[in-house]
């Protein structure tokens, strides 16, 4: 008797579960690398200190301890991030991104400053945060604008190396419909870069967990909270659409809705775009598009 063949939520849920255990794998190492290089980064810094104070000051390509990490990113890139075709949008609808990728919250409505609060926990290192960062960007830049947004690459020894990013460390939104609060937790090469919260930490620890996600995936990031309504979990889309690809690449092909990262990254920012619309009372209607209202219906 043959195999039956696996069903496309199968090969998903495959996927995501090997993903999420090379993720956990990475995330030992990197502890690791941490907790053994700590001294000698204190010792780098030191010295690093005394040759610049030696040479009489001046400045260095290398961003500083409390400035953006990565390069600016061009103004080209933005452009297409911010700008994607809402027939783009409609003719990909989900695209490929994985089934339940946006899974429903029931808690105390998350809000600051009298509006809806989206809270972002990820790390620059991460490749599924960089995924899911070309998504969330897009959705977000239907509802705002940011500014500050610089360019990086994932960790070059985790799974999907250096894949082409943006980081939301630094950068500035603004919208009258939502609030954005992003914590990259760590740089690119696994350092600390920014600290969560008590009250983040504690709705990472309530949602980014079982009955939410598997007892395996417990603790994934990116971890996306949409008001205490809807929440995502790890990459929403397979990262590996983005390898081998400059920022420009990626960006330009967002508006194509046959490119396979459209499907993912478009795909994931318009049911993040459904989540959003929940959020604001489908406010406003140039981003609840038709489309989008359908993927809302969707949502549960």
């Amino acid at each position: 008797m043959s195999k039956a063949t696996p069903t496309r939520q199968q090969r998903a849920r495959e996927r995501i579960a090997a993903q999420q255990a090379a993720e956990r794998r990475a995330e030992t190492r990197r502890r690791l690398f941490i907790t053994g290089g700590s001294v000698l980064a204190v010792i780098v810094i030191v010295v690093a200190f005394v040759l610049v104070k030696s040479a009489g000051g001046g400045s260095s390509p290398t961003p500083t301890a409390g400035g953006p990490t990565g390069t600016p990113l061009p103004a080209s890139v933005i452009r297409d991030i911010t700008s994607v075709p809402a027939s783009t949008a409609a003719t990909v609808g989900k695209g490929t991104t994985i089934p339940r990728a946006v899974v429903p919250l029931s808690g105390t409505p998350l809000t600051s400053g009298g509006k809806p609060e989206v809270l972002y926990v990820g790390a620059e290192y991460c490749p599924f945060c960089a995924a899911e960062r070309w998504a969330m960007a897009v959705a977000l830049s239907r509802f705002g604008t940011f500014s500050g947004l610089h360019g990086i690459h994932s960790s070059s020894t985790d799974v999907y190396p250096n894949t082409p990013t943006l980081t939301f460390y630094k950068s500035t939104y603004t919208s009258k419909y939502l609030t954005f609060t992003p914590v990259e937790t760590t740089t690119m090469n696994s350092a600390p870069l920014q600290k969560a919260t008590a009250a983040q930490q504690a709705l990472l620890k309530k949602y980014d967990a079982p009955p939410y996600v598997p007892s395996q995936a417990k603790g994934a990031i990116p971890f996306i909270d949409f008001g205490n309504k809807f929440m995502i979990s790890g990459a929403s889309y397979n990262p590996q659409v983005l390898q081998g690809k400059t920022w420009s690449e990626v960006a330009s092909s967002l508006s194509d809705p046959s490119s396979p990262i459209s499907q993912g990254a478009v795909g994931a920012a318009n049911l993040i775009t459904a989540a959003l619309c929940k959020l604001t009372g489908n406010q406003p209607a140039s981003a609840c598009t038709p489309a989008v209202l359908k993927l809302e219906a969707q949502l549960r």
